[in-house]
């Protein structure tokens, strides 16, 4: 277990700790710690590339950075870990340009700063990719790079000097991009490769990524930790936004908790663990273990009979799918992104139209029924797109949270705005949506707390039928397990839900059956009892199952 200590009195005989506790970190003044090899004392010329001192940041109702003090070192990934609402995001904002702190000062490799806008923060060597990309769709990825960038013989552009740079970038660190392909027609990994690509050309001293795999596929995130180690070992130094406790102990080197705006400890990775982190993260202990009962699945729910369906380029996406969901029973659906999935979500909801097939529910056919007829049905759906399809950002959080069910809070053609306010403070504190006022467009919300937002609305209404599309997606440690026990007594009480995720671990976790997509197809279905994670592995990457 790591000791954490921080705000000590002048009178704290630490040393005498070195004998007991190494890789353990202490800030007193200039004295900090070197990991494994005792106590040292730093002086001004440290290895310390960023000091954020008593940084405050506050908004109407909500202090969002409360004194935090962050150090970072010059060459190593540094992991900022907390809950959804914590300050992780409104901090390195600080940092970029985008905010200014109401108190506190940056000191950015050796000399005091003031970042007025991004375009500050950039010229001093910080980039910053943020968890919404910042990119043109319309323009190629090549342009989105040199957007705002000065090139040799400027005013034109020099492309050829600067894909000579872009290439030498990518010999580097292994970071590749298609150039010439617009954005548009660019997976979300594509895209998110692009905007680091833009930092790096900018010769960044040091890279923010805030929430980096949240839209990532495991192979990707894997890619993705890859790449970051290579510019550590360049001498790059990253910090690393995150709320995923795995990925923090992978990647980083070390890490500093957030907890409600303030710093709660910062800790050598490799002395600490999931326990730990948890505990430093909500100021109590998390049981990560899920013990999901085995319940008697009852009549089918939904069915699906043979349906075919095209995707937003008109290729075909969904290739014969015949499955069932029965009642009390979650039916995991595993596969990397982009073969399946999405369709599947919307021909269910009635989003997209089947080009061949049947959907039946509860017996009835519903294949050509709209949205509003199949919720009216019970069906309720946390999309994979919880931006573009799961809310209206300009609506308030109280007109968000009854999008699905408005006619049942009015009377006489009159909204009841007395019933829609309690109904909506009330889903507010059940499912810890951190906001200010129920009455603040959505948009505001971060990205966590949008998801918190779809699902209370969607699981207050007691569907008989739930798609899951990845909703735990963007949640912190807290939120997850209180989803992934949601969904679980939903099924008890006789629900039937579609667990779409390419979380394996979450699939296996709470999964009564598994099946594999790729490609269009379902390619196995596995019992709960029958789990084989290799066979699901190999299906789900196109192998042949023997």
């Amino acid at each position: 277990m790591s000791l954490l200590l921080w705000q000590g009195g002048k009178g704290c005989n630490f040393y005498k700790l070195v004998e007991h506790y190494q890789g353990i970190e202490i800030n007193m003044g200039n004295r900090k710690t070197k990991t494994e090899r005792g106590w040292a004392l730093q002086g001004e010329n440290s290895d310390i590339i960023l000091e954020m001192k008593n940084i405050t940041k506050v908004f109407p109702g909500v202090v969002a950075n409360d004194r935090v003090n962050l150090e970072v070192r010059r060459g190593e990934i540094h992991g900022l870990l907390g809950e959804n609402g914590a300050g992780k995001t409104t901090l390195m904002s600080i940092l970029y340009g985008l905010y200014r702190p109401d108190e506190g000062e940056i000191i950015f490799d050796g000399e005091k700063r003031v970042f007025s806008s991004p375009k500050d923060a950039i010229e001093s060597g910080i980039g910053m990719v943020h968890q919404h990309f910042m990119l043109v769709n319309k323009m190629s990825a090549l342009n989105n790079i040199l957007l705002g960038y000065k090139t040799p013989g400027d005013p034109l552009l020099d492309y050829e000097w600067a894909r000579e740079k872009i290439r030498s970038i990518i010999e580097v660190y292994g970071i590749d991009a298609e150039l010439d392909e617009r954005v548009i027609n660019m997976s979300v990994g594509e895209e998110q490769r692009v905007e680091i690509l833009k930092s790096l050309f900018r010769d960044v001293k040091l890279l923010i990524l805030d929430e980096p795999t949240s839209v990532l596929t495991p192979i990707e995130s894997e890619r993705l930790f890859q790449a970051l180690k290579r510019m550590s070992e360049k001498g790059l130094t990253v910090l690393f936004i995150t709320h995923k406790l795995r990925e923090a102990l992978e990647v980083t080197d070390r890490i500093t908790v957030l907890r409600k705006g303030r710093n709660v400890g910062t800790l050598i990775t490799k002395r600490t663990d999931e326990k730990e982190l948890a505990r430093l993260m909500v100021g109590r202990e998390i049981d990560m273990k899920i013990e999901k009962k085995r319940v008697e699945a009852g009549k089918d729910v939904l069915k699906l009979e043979n349906v075919y369906a095209r995707n937003d380029r008109g290729l075909m996406a969904l290739k014969g799918i015949s499955l069932s969901v029965r009642e009390g029973e979650i039916l995991g659906i595993a596969g990397v992104s982009g073969n399946g999935q999405k369709e599947l979500e919307e021909v269910i909801i009635g989003l997209r139209p089947v080009e061949k097939g049947k959907i039946l529910f509860n017996g009835e056919d519903i294949t050509f029924s709209s949205v509003r007829k199949r919720t009216r049905l019970g069906i309720s759906c946390i999309p994979e797109n919880r931006i573009e399809t799961g809310l209206a950002p300009s609506l308030t959080i109280e007109e968000n949270l009854i999008l699905r069910d408005y006619e049942s809070f009015s009377r006489n053609g009159f909204m009841e705005f007395d019933m829609i306010e309690a109904h909506a403070e009330k889903l507010v504190e059940e499912y810890g949506i951190k906001t200010p006022s129920t009455k603040a467009p959505a948009r505001t919300l971060s990205g966590g707390n949008i998801q918190r937002l779809i699902i209370a609305r969607e699981l207050s209404r007691n569907p008989l039928f739930l798609i899951a599309s990845q909703p735990t997606r963007g949640l912190d440690i807290a939120g997850i397990d209180y989803v992934r026990r949601k969904l679980i007594s939903l099924a008890e009480e006789g629900k039937a839900i579609l667990l779409i995720s390419e979380d394996l671990e979450e699939i296996v976790q709470i999964s009564d059956r598994i099946a594999v997509i790729f490609e269009g197809e379902i390619r196995g279905i596995f019992d709960r009892e029958n789990v084989d994670i290799d066979r699901i592995g190999l299906l789900m990457s196109g192998g042949a199952d023997n």
